[in-house]
């Protein structure tokens, strides 16, 4: 009991302390499904932004590079039937999970802090919050404390009973994807070629291996990148971490300046050819539309935080589900009729 009362009393200092995440980047611009609040959880569950903002900022401290991880957890859950926390499920029984996918397996990581919040939520307020809107939480709380603009999180989603590995496969862009493939997976989901421009931008912080973008440093004769689409010298700064075989999971920054920034350098790489993957890179060589949108953002932070705070709270709102639907999880790893 003491213990958690400690816990509480940091999140309260740690949220007077961050950006007032009560308020929305643009508030009046901000839109929600119409079975989402940004208040629904203030009488069930009052602490529970604090709570989660707590974790949050504990697993920073002990590693900047989780913050990355816990916000691309959000967006490969909404890009997968909804945003319902199927992510999260391990396999079991009938439930193929989906952190075996191309894109979630090796990579996907931070499960073990939402468990950590969800385990203090229980605590707190048992079988309230779900681990639809941990995740949701979760990214905002990330992009704020790496220097991103903040939103209000619609919530009240609630989790579902099952996963798709086969979505997980099919729904998530590859690091060598063309941009008329993240456009087309992007509209799928409702989000347009804005959204994905400035959604992409997370990008800003986080990691890549080596395997992912190799194929931008070599072609069959061991050449440098055939289609010049990647500075030469930045290339060259790469090929000396990661061979033309080898150290296939070698991490390498996805924002070579500013890596634990949530800034718009990204958008500044991009421009200067040094988009780390070949997925990043398409959006300043593939179409003049989304060229216009790096520039726009490369130029003016400003307009990046503005327009990545909608997209994120649009793409929030995908499918969730609610009312009577799905459950609330009592462990976000399994359904609870496996508890």
């Amino acid at each position: 009991m003491v213990k958690s009362m400690v816990c509480i009393v940091l999140a309260q200092f740690l949220l007077a302390a961050l950006l007032p995440l009560s308020m929305c980047y643009r508030t009046h611009e901000c839109t929600s499904a119409a079975s989402l609040s940004p208040w629904f959880y203030d009488n069930s569950c009052p602490k529970a932004q604090a709570i989660v903002q707590f974790f949050v900022a504990k697993a920073y401290s002990i590693d900047p590079r989780m913050a990355a991880s816990l916000l691309r957890l959000h967006f490969h859950d909404c890009f997968v039937n909804g945003c319902d926390a199927s992510v999260l499920l391990d396999s079991s029984g009938t439930i193929e999970s989906e952190k075996r996918s191309t894109s979630n397996r090796d990579s996907a990581r931070g499960f073990e802090v939402i468990d950590e919040i969800k385990s203090a939520l229980e605590y707190e307020c048992p079988e309230t919050v779900s681990c639809a809107d941990i995740l949701a939480l979760v990214a905002r709380d990330s992009v704020v404390i790496s220097g991103g603009p903040t939103w209000e999180v619609y919530l009240g989603r609630r989790d579902a009973r099952e996963a798709s590995l086969s979505g997980s496969m099919e729904n998530i862009p590859f690091p060598d994807s063309t941009l008329q493939t993240i456009v087309n997976m992007f509209n799928l989901q409702g989000l347009d070629l804005t959204d994905l421009v400035a959604l992409l931008g997370s990008h800003t912080i986080g990691n890549s291996r080596c395997l992912n973008f190799r194929q931008r440093l070599y072609n069959h004769s061991g050449n440098n990148d055939p289609d010049q689409t990647l500075n030469q010298n930045y290339a060259y700064m790469l090929q000396q971490g990661c061979p033309i075989s080898g150290e296939d999971q070698k991490l390498f920054n996805l924002d070579y300046v500013t890596p634990t920034k949530f800034d718009n350098y990204y958008f500044k790489n991009l421009v200067d050819f040094r988009g780390l993957l070949n997925s990043d890179e398409v959006l300043f060589t593939q179409s003049s539309e989304s060229m216009e949108m790096v520039k726009l953002y490369a130029e003016n932070e400003e307009a990046f935080f503005e327009q990545f705070a909608k997209s994120i709270v649009k793409m929030g709102n995908i499918s969730p589900l609610s009312g009577t639907d799905g459950e609330i999880r009592k462990i976000c790893r399994r359904v609870n009729h496996d508890v």
